[in-house]
């Protein structure tokens, strides 16, 4: 099945994303909650360790053909600059600098979590004008060597789905 995205796909797949993560915190024994700010989109605290965590996400869908395309993360051209507004918004909110990457494709999805420290001391480049999250398989065997990321990997087993 080729994925034909809606008009409000975008903006589904980032909820979806967000919810994802929701739940995989929660899983873990955090009490989350989804924020409406500027360079946040989830909250996370963790009352047997302390931690509480802020999270941006960060959601695509890929095509067939478009697998490791990178996602951008953080961008910092003109007067954007993403990475500091999550670092301020969590400043605010007292919680460390998170990010979760979720990428679906047709046959699979992935979703990677890391601190923002851990991106930028491993991953991250400086002087760019963006920040991404490259998804070759070089990068993705990085991530699954480094006990700093999370990692789920979804695989989707269509049943009977045709319209």
């Amino acid at each position: 099945m080729q994925i034909e995205k809606s008009s409000r796909h975008p903006h589904i797949i980032g909820k979806f994303g967000e919810y994802l993560v929701c739940n995989w915190l929660s899983r873990s024994g955090f009490e989350v909650a989804i924020v409406d700010h500027t360079g946040l989109d989830l909250i996370a605290y963790n009352s047997k360790t302390k931690q509480r965590l802020g999270f941006t996400v960060k959601s695509r869908t890929r095509r067939s053909g478009t697998e490791t395309t990178e996602v951008n993360i953080f961008s910092y051209r003109k007067r954007s600059n993403d990475c500091q507004k999550l670092e301020d918004a969590c400043s605010a909110f007292g919680c460390e600098p998170w990010i979760a990457i979720y990428v679906e494709t047709q046959d699979y999805a992935d979703l990677y979590v890391t601190s923002l420290e851990n991106y930028k001391s491993k991953y991250g480049k400086k002087g760019q004008a963006l920040d991404t999250w490259k998804m070759s398989s070089k990068h993705i065997l990085l991530y699954e060597q480094d006990e700093e990321v999370r990692h789920i990997k979804v695989d989707f087993r269509l049943g009977r789905w045709t319209w």
